[in-house]
């Protein structure tokens, strides 16, 4: 079976209407949504993103293609160059990805990069667009899971629980079209600045999701947290902090429940047990910080 989808995979990139010459492939580690290949040809060299619609996950292919060209018209991300039924063509970026504590030592850098997102790319987008509010991602979830009988569906109801009081702290927010998955591995430094990529999940919701993110996927401190509060917004009162740490929680539950429902439904070769027990475990300790914090 596997050598069969690898030999589908080079069908369609070598099909793509693009290369100069015979490109040769190079399958690229890491991604956990899509199957990613380096193809060199005799004049460039590309990223081929292969993967269709994922319901699931509200990842819809027309979506990526529209939050890419806008993020690529910002000067965010790398141009596209080429786009079809499964596959989405990208300007290869020579640089390094960044890990966690890459992201942390480079926090300035990267937070400027996600603002300039959620203030630039509005004037770039076209057509149709998705939504991105994460309490209904994890109500989604929750349905999927009982639907599946998912082996921790017992955990569910105190999930439910859980999601709809951070959802009362959180509050009304300000939109903006984020990008929503602010991993260390989206950001790509080329040695004279950042950029950011995989628009899998971007859409139009709270600028807190991603600074949540930002911060929980690469282990920011207390102090970097409110750094970058303050670099953002300006000014930081307790009501935006409660607020704030509620989406932390939000933002590790909806990755602990990402990994529950891949566990039934994606096919890629991944450990989702382990990356469920993991982000269920930073859940639960940012939700006893949260408790202990701003509980009444």
């Amino acid at each position: 079976m596997a050598s069969s989808s690898s030999e589908a995979d080079e069908a369609l990139i070598r099909a793509i209407p693009l290369w100069q010459g015979r490109p040769r492939l190079h399958p690229l580690s890491g991604g956990i949504t899509n199957r990613n290949f380096l193809v060199v040809d005799q004049v460039r060299r590309a990223v081929v993103r292969l993967g269709g619609d994922i319901p699931v996950h509200g990842i819809l292919r027309f979506n990526e293609l529209a939050a890419s060209t806008a993020a690529a018209a910002a000067g965010i991300s790398p141009a596209v160059l080429a786009a079809g039924p499964g596959y989405l063509v990208l300007d290869y970026i020579e640089g390094i990805t960044l890990d966690a504590a890459g992201v942390r030592a480079r926090c300035e850098a990267c937070l400027a990069l996600v603002a300039r997102a959620h203030r630039d790319m509005i004037g770039h987008l076209r057509g149709p667009l998705l939504a991105f509010n994460v309490f209904h991602v994890l109500r989604d979830y929750a349905h999927t899971l009982r639907a599946a009988g998912h082996r921790l569906q017992a955990l569910l109801p105190g999930l439910a629980a859980d999601a709809a009081r951070l959802e009362r702290a959180a509050g009304p927010s300000d939109l903006v079209f984020g990008h929503n998955d602010l991993l260390a591995a989206n950001f790509i430094d080329d040695g004279r600045r950042l950029w950011l990529v995989d628009w899998d999940y971007a859409g139009f919701s709270t600028p807190l999701f991603d600074l949540a993110g930002l911060s929980t996927n690469n282990g920011f401190s207390a102090a970097e947290d409110e750094a970058m509060l303050a670099a953002y917004f300006g000014a930081v009162d307790a009501g935006l902090r409660h607020r704030f740490r509620a989406v932390q929680c939000a933002s590790l539950l909806r990755e602990a429940m990402w990994s529950m429902v891949s566990e039934v439904h994606s096919p890629l070769p991944f450990d989702y047990v382990a990356y469920t027990a993991e982000n269920l475990a930073r859940y639960e300790a940012a939700l006893d910080r949260f408790l202990s914090l701003d509980a009444p």
